[in-house]
């Protein structure tokens, strides 16, 4: 595949010449940040210590003119903050100090007092930190305090002119309250994250995006000892999964459509469907709700699932970890971070896994290892570029689930064990071994406070051998199952090139943060060996007898004709603010994608181009700091291959949605969503009635529902991740399947309810108890709606203890043993969840 190769190549070189154009017109763009004079005056400048110090807490505190914000250090004396402030941002540069807060990790809140909207304290570069606050009306008043506690900053909101006058000072009979002390030292263990770039393509606030757009972190992952992207997505509700848990690929269907929009770090990866996610290296995943063609290019109408991977922290962390549990399983993952030089510039984190287990299913065993380093360069306060890569050996059988009838349905012989393996369990019979590399870098360089350009790339490599057995018929008597055999060596490349320059700037009193940017996708899946279909011998489900002679003759081959996938895009966005209430955001893209399939001698034997415009518009309002109205118009395309009677090329798929919804922050750390929405997707595939040979596309498919979702901490220790999703989803035009029939695996109703308490104080401070309820209504089992699965309700419980370094965990996956059926694709493949499970692990952080 040298052509293949160097096509790939080519497409990085085009990327660069494309960074250096941007890059030049950016230069020339650049203005000096003006000089903002603030309420509070010019910081005073010292000299600088040259050592770095420390900050090892942040607290927040309202106090009866705003708040106080606190700096805990060792070394206050030595923290000299520079005044960096512009329109309503008080900005504070602390240079030589550094973050030493849990895991590294940044403090963000929002909305602590009134006339407040955030506050955050980051580390900008290798020996630089920094305090903003941003005020509602205007620029936050602030002055400075030195004391044991640490570095104060004492800020009191803008007043405008039509705000109530203050309240009443406290006299002796009306006590003044307690004050509220609000101590964080870091995010790690929280479930409410309020920035996200999924549906941007910039940070930007939950509370601000005019989609729905749900978030589960890093620490809901481990409360619950996830291990599959599958169960991750079960806090999702209306977030269906099309394969089960046992399954080599991930697909999920999202607001009642099929999807295979897996995004990695913002950029497209088609290995991400055709290989397991590791979910060791996963810092949080992002499910946008709806069409995301808009900054993603081609993909489903229903919604774009994207990972967000660990990146290195300048604070060292260590930690090692280890799981034993039912089935034979074991398993164990370190988690390591830190700077690699005495200035912090060099970065590096390294995140590694084992895993087996033997699964419920007879002779079904499971094997995985898998390493992540990844490394970050600070070229300086306003330039970093890091590198990552991963790689992943995986080994098992092939799942294709049992008959529906026997399972679901009636079957005179009896019921089907649901731990029924219907392969062969012989390793040259039914094996699966997939090995996969990724490779990538971000760079990012900001020219100035207002403008940023930003270039990332990733490789991806699947190398896939892998023979697949498969159900083709159930015969009249009920119990005798014919199969067939495809052994394959495969491979896929993936390269995936993404430029873009954000900008901030103003046209009068309305604020615009601009973003345009280009990306380049290629895909290439070929044969690495031989490919073909072979004869293998008939089993019978309730009384199987495994054998190694049950292969038999080769039937056909398949040549070895790679296919190619090729996407330009070019989009632009503009999130506009109008006021501090009302902001809208219009975006556009033009794609123009490609697919071909070629020969052994690297020749074109048929190729189709299409080319499609996404737009999205979306409003927002927000009446009060809490709450946000917002609507959005937007839609997506699928490109569609192949032609009809007339030999005319059919156009690409398209999704319509139409949403509305509101979102609430009820405390500053407890959050929700409410949408309503509608999605057509059209020019579906359907058989010409003039000739049913042929298709035509005036398939329809119609997709409404209400989904509530809520994430964040109801009390000190007690956090929440859940929600309700209500889909209607139906053929609405179609030749060959009635109209009004569901479409399948999309449940009507799904509801899902995360929760864990931790004890603050006291001998037990540190015990905690997690509950989980996931509840899956009736599905249809195919779009004939011949069968359905049963709704189920699933129970999960946790039982842990962390105090200092040291953390146990007791994890117990249904609870109450409840058998029920995770999805199904037709009559002859539907597949059981797992019986209760029961995982210990042990863990320390250092």
């Amino acid at each position: 595949m040298k052509s293949s190769l160097l096509s790939g190549i080519g497409s990085v070189g085009l990327g660069f010449a494309v960074i250096n154009l941007l890059l030049q017109t950016a230069v020339r763009a650049e203005v000096e940040m003006p000089k903002v004079e603030t309420n509070a005056g010019q910081l005073l400048v010292q000299e600088l210590n040259t050592s770095v110090v420390e900050i090892t807490g942040v607290q927040v505190n309202p106090t009866d003119k705003g708040i106080d914000v606190i700096l805990e250090s060792a070394n206050t004396e030595a923290l000299q903050p520079l005044n960096r402030s512009t329109e309503n941002n008080y900005i504070a540069d602390i240079p030589n100090a550094v973050l030493a807060l849990p895991e590294g990790q940044d403090f963000n809140i929002t909305n602590p007092v009134g006339g407040i909207v955030s506050v955050s304290v980051t580390q900008v570069d290798s020996n630089t930190v920094r305090v903003t606050v941003t005020g509602e009306e205007g620029l936050p008043t602030a002055q400075l305090f030195d004391s044991d506690e640490g570095l104060i900053f004492e800020f009191a909101p803008t007043v405008s002119e039509t705000q109530p006058p203050e309240q009443e000072q406290p006299t002796s009979e009306t006590p003044p309250e307690a004050p509220i002390e609000l101590i964080v030292t870091g995010q790690q263990d929280s479930y409410l994250v309020p920035t996200v770039s999924t549906a941007t393509k910039t940070d930007t606030l939950l509370r601000d995006v005019p989609q729905a757009i749900q978030v589960i972190p890093r620490q809901v992952l481990q409360d619950q000892q996830v291990r599959r992207l599958n169960d991750a997505l079960r806090n999702a509700p209306g977030v269906i999964a099309d394969n089960s848990e046992r399954s080599v690929f991930e697909g999920f269907t999202i607001r009642g459509f099929s999807n295979r929009n897996i995004i990695r770090n913002g950029l497209r990866d088609d290995t991400n469907i055709t290989n397991n996610v590791n979910t060791e290296n996963i810092e949080q995943i992002e499910v946008l709700r709806g069409p995301a063609s808009v900054l993603f290019g081609q993909g489903g109408a229903g919604g774009t699932i994207n990972i967000v991977t660990k990146k290195p922290q300048s604070t060292p962390f260590y930690s090692i970890e280890g799981t034993i549990g039912s089935f034979d399983t074991y398993g164990g993952s370190i988690d390591f971070t830190g700077p690699l030089n005495d200035e912090r510039t060099l970065l590096y984190r390294l995140n590694a896994s084992t895993f087996r287990t033997d699964t419920f299913v007879d002779f079904f065993e499971r094997e995985s290892f898998f390493i992540a380093p990844s490394f970050t360069w600070l070229m300086g306060q306003n330039t970093q570029l890091t590198l990552e890569a991963e790689y992943s050996d995986q080994k098992q059988p092939n799942d294709r689930g049992l008959p529906a009838v026997g399972t679901v349905l009636p079957n005179p012989n009896g019921k089907i064990p649901r731990n029924r393996f219907l392969g062969e369990p012989f390793n040259e019979i039914d094996k699966n071994n997939r090995q996969s590399l990724r490779i990538g870098y971000n760079f990012e360089h900001r020219f100035n406070e207002n403008w940023q350009l930003r270039n990332n790339f990733n490789f991806s490599y699947l190398s896939a051998r892998q023979n697949s057995l498969f159900p083709t018929a159930l015969l009249d008597d009920n119990r005798t199952l014919e199969r067939g055999l495809v052994v394959a060596e495969f491979a896929q490349q993936a390269y995936n090139l993404d430029t873009n320059i954000v900008g901030n700037f103003k046209t009068g009193n309305i604020d615009h943060k601009l973003l345009f940017g280009i990306d380049l996708s290629r895909d290439i899946s070929y044969n690495e060996g031989r490919v073909f279909l072979q004869e293998l011998a008939s089993i019978d489900i309730f009384n199987p007898i495994y054998r190694r002679d049950s292969v038999g003759a080769e039937l056909e081959e398949f040549p070895n004709e790679p296919f190619i996938s090729q996407g330009l895009g070019i989009y632009l966005q503009d999130q506009i603010s109008f006021s501090e209430k009302l902001k809208l955001v219009l975006g556009g893209r033009f794609d123009i994608v490609t697919e071909k399939i070629e020969n052994a001698q690297g020749e074109t034997t048929s190729s189709q181009q299409d080319e499609a415009f996404s737009p999205r518009i979306g409003l927002v309002y927000q009446p009060s700091q809490a709450v946000s109205l917002y609507a959005n118009y937007s839609r997506s395309f699928q490109q569609v291959t192949g032609s009809n009677l007339d030999n005319r090329l059919f156009e690409p798929e398209r999704g319509t949605q139409y949403e509305v919804g509101m979102k609430v922050d009820w405390t500053n750390n407890l959050s929700s969503t409410l949408a309503l929405y509608q999605i057509t997707r059209s020019n579906v595939l359907t058989s010409d009635e003039i000739n049913p040979n042929f298709s035509i596309q005036t398939g329809e498919q119609r997709s409404r529902g209400i989904e509530l979702d809520v994430t964040g901490e109801i009390a000190p220790g007690w956090k929440i991740i859940g929600g309700y999703a209500y889909t209607d989803a139906q053929i609405t035009e179609d030749n060959d399947i009635p109209v009004g029939n569901r479409i399948n695996n999309v449940p009507e109703h799904a509801f899902s309810l995360w929760s864990t308490y931790e004890l603050q104080k006291g001998n037990l401070q540190g015990l905690g108890f997690g509950l989980g309820l996931f509840y899956v209504g009736e599905r249809q089992g195919d779009l004939g709606n011949s069968f359905s699965l049963p709704s189920y309700l699933r129970t999960d419980a946790a039982l842990f203890y962390r105090r200092n370094n040291f953390r146990a965990a007791l994890n117990l996956q249904n609870l109450f043993d409840t058998e029920y059926f995770e999805t199904g694709e037709n009559r002859l493949r539907v597949f059981p969840g797992a019986p209760r499970t029961v995982k210990v692990t042990l863990g320390w952080q250092f």
